[in-house]
């Protein structure tokens, strides 16, 4: 059975603290659902109305895509411990690029991770809780060193240059406001 909250509680935000990782969704009217995986210590709740997450280069940039196209985004964090429980929070966010007033104001509340390309800000509409009886328990063994290898290696200005040619676009080929701030 799913109970639904306008915010988040502090039972909620204890959960979330918990999780070593979490989903994040987002979709335009047209094109590709995305669904992405996150880890690291990337996420924060800043009040019970509003949170955000640290955003590492990666593969695409499909969450800025869609967020400046439409909005739309949904966080999702899983119990993998003994007591089960799923909690989603649905809002609407945007993107604060690498280097943009808003994104120096706000890194300080996440470790310094290389390869931070933007943070994500999310108003939380609404927040859903389910039981997660199908969620598999799970043990972490340890957040993968590679990312940040790799953003190591790679220095900031390689990553600023890719974040240009392969950021700036969704895979279906809309804008991103990372792709805006690069020019």
């Amino acid at each position: 059975m799913a109970d639904f909250f306008d915010i988040l509680t502090n039972d909620h935000i204890e959960f979330i603290e918990r999780q070593p990782m979490f989903f994040v969704a987002t979709a335009a009217a047209d094109g590709r659902i995305n669904l992405s995986p996150k880890g690291e210590d990337s996420f924060r709740v800043l009040t019970p109305e509003r949170v955000a997450f640290l955003n590492l280069s990666g593969s695409g940039n499909e969450t800025d895509a869609h967020l400046k196209r439409d909005g739309r985004i949904t966080f999702m964090f899983n119990s993998y411990g003994k007591k089960p429980l799923i909690l989603r929070i649905y809002g609407t966010g945007y993107s604060a690029p690498y280097g943009t007033p808003e994104f120096e104001e706000h890194k300080g509340l996440f470790p310094d991770i290389p390869g931070a390309r933007q943070i994500i800000f999310a108003d939380v509409r609404s927040v859903q809780t389910s039981c997660g009886f199908a969620v598999p328990e799970m043990e972490l063994v340890r957040q993968r060193p590679m990312l940040r290898q790799l953003a190591q290696s790679r220095g900031q200005d390689v990553l600023a240059e890719g974040w240009k040619t392969k950021n700036a676009t969704s895979i279906d080929g809309f804008d991103t406001v990372l792709g805006d701030a690069m020019k």
